[in-house]
């Protein structure tokens, strides 16, 4: 009996050393979420206008440019994935993996091929685990991304965009929208070429339908197009690491928050089987005392 007792206090003792730890990351995470927010309103002005920019220029100028052309021969088509660097973020970089896997599904059912692009360990592992192959990866910096990580992820995709040979038709990326602290959804958006149609501002209104001053383009629509597209491309991609980031803080505070709960369950459980096997072991000594001073007196009375 004793030493079932000492079991349960050496399990209460390591889950509550457990619950310290989940309760601190819960609280990390929370202070993160907020940076992560402000970090996305802060880039949020300049995404507007450099999406309004580009519109502008697509739509009022008869210029022919790769990344706002089609390709009705489409072969080839690249996908960015965005994941987390680290774990104990709930079902986070498990959703974005999804769909990934369903928008990859799509596109080889279309007949294209589908080159793959991933930032964050925890894709790269997936990818890695099932010998799936990875054109390029970036590690590191998931939850806490800068301007510099994007303009790095966005150059060796806009290089294979615009390769003459061996480059891609199609450029779609995969991220977390951060909806709110208790909602964050796996999205999947086709980046290039520029579907004007399709291009909204942050505040969900259609840029094409925006009303634009007239516009004269210096040295050439073509140039202004070779200077803006590759910004907008850095500033979607940046926008959607900034916000994935706030859906990983915010997706590993819902978990950590459950994990400590569920280890304050579980050393109430534990609490009362200790509990319950402390006042066995009590009676198990009282029977034994009594008994023993019973013996006692019987051999006392049997000896007179």
């Amino acid at each position: 009996m004793g030493a079932q007792l000492r079991v349960y206090k050496r399990r209460i003792r390591s889950v509550t050393a457990t619950k310290k730890i989940t309760k601190a990351m819960e609280m990390i995470s929370a202070s993160r979420i907020v940076k992560a927010q402000r970090a996305v309103a802060a880039s949020t002005p300049y995404a507007d206008e450099l999406t309004r920019a580009v519109t502008a220029v697509a739509t009022r100028s008869t210029a022919k440019h790769p990344l706002t052309t089609e390709n009705p021969n489409a072969t080839r088509a690249a996908v960015l994935l965005i994941t987390a660097d680290r774990g104990l973020a709930g079902g986070y970089s498990t959703n974005a993996i999804k769909q990934s896997l369903a928008l990859a599904a799509r596109l080889r059912e279309e007949g294209k091929e589908v080159v793959t692009f991933i930032v964050g360990r925890k894709g790269v592992g997936y990818y890695g685990f099932r010998n799936l192959e990875v054109a390029n990866s970036w590690t590191g910096f998931s939850d806490k991304p800068t301007y510099g990580d994007a303009k790095t992820v966005a150059a060796d995709l806009i290089e294979a965009f615009t390769a003459e040979t061996g480059g891609v038709d199609e450029l779609h990326l995969v991220s977390t929208e951060f909806v709110s602290m208790l909602t964050q959804n796996a999205i999947d958006k086709r980046l290039l070429p520029l579907r004007l149609d399709e291009v909204e501002l942050s505040d969900g209104a259609a840029a094409k339908n925006q009303i634009f001053p007239l516009y004269d383009f210096e040295p050439s629509a073509e140039g202004v197009l070779d200077a803006l597209l590759p910004r907008y491309v850095e500033s979607r991609i940046y926008n959607a690491l900034l916000q994935s980031a706030a859906s990983e803080h915010a997706a590993r505070r819902r978990a950590m928050k459950s994990a400590t709960d569920n280890a304050g369950e579980l050393i109430k459980s534990l609490t009362r089987l200790a509990n319950s096997a402390r006042q066995a072991e009590i009676t198990q000594e009282i029977s034994e005392i009594v008994g023993g001073a019973n013996a006692l007196a019987d051999a006392s009375a049997g000896s007179e």
